[in-house]
């Protein structure tokens, strides 16, 4: 046996790690970067991929199972993001995975009957929640915001400034992930100058613990319809269940969302589930101009339309000003998700 990787694979090679997963009753998850594959005789008998700090489309052919094949699999995915600067994996499976992969070094995180999420750091989420302050004086009441912010929005500010105002302290929790018009440290950048002003709010990324409906993998999942339900009871099971206690938090804000059905559905969701943890759900009217909600989707399309003398009614100066800055770059790829919160 050999193997053999890519950056991700193309052609002929690509088409063959496809079937091969089919194979498997996988499917091959188009955000992949990085492949390696075992190889016997011109034949894959293992695979696994890598989508920046999760691992992905791990598969073994049933004729050589119990061969240890996963482990060599894994070896190389390590190896690859530690040349890359990672070294926090994540791994979503199905449940009945979880012996496969605890022997290799990931710990289980939070488990439903369809999906298991694992990371390569024990305690990693415990230790994750230690570094966020709990300042004392909070109150009964302690709030929670978890926003895209792709830009951060007058939108965004009100629904923040809202919670403020109804609670002893606010933590926003700003998504990590690296797919969208502007960066992660852009976004987080922008949430801290349009809310320095707020002195009982505190700003955190969300780190690998809060995923969006963009970065959910479904590659494992064969009834595709029933994705966002999976991904939703996962992620609000993982909030309430270890993220709320750790911080005392007490009730989460979201504004409401006429327009995008993945949101609302979100929203619909955390409704019937947080009280059962004793968290309350508020739900925000959007804040609108000229009759419409401003909403991060409606910005993008102006900044892709070149529309920038339209943002001033829709953004804080903070965020106008670095868009402006941006404004002479050559492309702003435009995330086809619709969640924007």
């Amino acid at each position: 046996m050999y193997m053999i990787t890519g950056a991700p694979f193309e052609g002929s090679m690509l088409c063959q790690v496809q079937l091969f997963l089919k194979s498997c009753g996988l499917d091959y998850d188009a955000s992949i970067a990085f492949t390696a594959a075992l190889m016997e005789e011109d034949q894959i008998v293992a695979t696994g991929s890598l989508d920046g700090n999760t691992v992905k489309c791990v598969a073994v052919a049933p004729s050589h199972q119990g061969e240890d094949l996963t482990s060599r699999i894994m070896t190389v995915l390590v190896q690859r993001a530690s040349e890359n600067g990672v070294r926090h994996l994540m791994l979503y499976t199905k449940p009945q995975n979880r012996f496969l992969f605890m022997p290799l070094g990931f710990h289980p995180v939070i488990a439903t009957a369809d999906c298991l999420l694992m990371e390569n750091k024990r305690d990693g989420l415990k230790q994750f929640l230690s570094a966020i302050p709990k300042p004392q004086g909070a109150g009964d009441r302690v709030g929670c915001i978890v926003a895209h912010c792709n830009p951060f929005t007058l939108g965004h500010r009100y629904l923040i400034e809202t919670a403020a105002k109804q609670c002893g302290w606010v933590h926003v929790f700003v998504l990590s992930e690296d797919k969208g018009m502007f960066s992660p440290e852009e976004r987080m950048q922008m949430v801290k100058d349009g809310c320095a002003d707020l002195k009982n709010v505190l700003i955190h990324p969300t780190g690998p613990y809060m995923v969006s409906s963009a970065t959910f993998p479904d590659y494992f999942i064969k009834d595709k319809g029933r994705v966002e339900d999976i991904r939703c009871e996962m992620d609000i099971r993982l909030f309430a269940e270890h993220i709320a206690p750790a911080l005392g938090i007490t009730c989460r804000y979201v504004g409401t969302e006429p327009n995008c059905p993945v949101t609302a559905g979100y929203n619909a969701r955390m409704k019937k589930m947080l009280p059962r943890s004793g968290i309350e759900l508020m739900e925000i009217p959007r804040k609108e101009s000229k009759g419409a909600p401003v909403s991060a989707s409606r910005v993008r399309d102006l900044i892709a339309a070149k529309n920038i003398s339209q943002l001033e009614e829709l953004l804080p100066p903070s965020t106008l000003k670095l868009i402006r800055s941006k404004e002479g770059e050559s492309s702003c790829p435009i995330p086809s998700e619709c969640r924007e919160t």
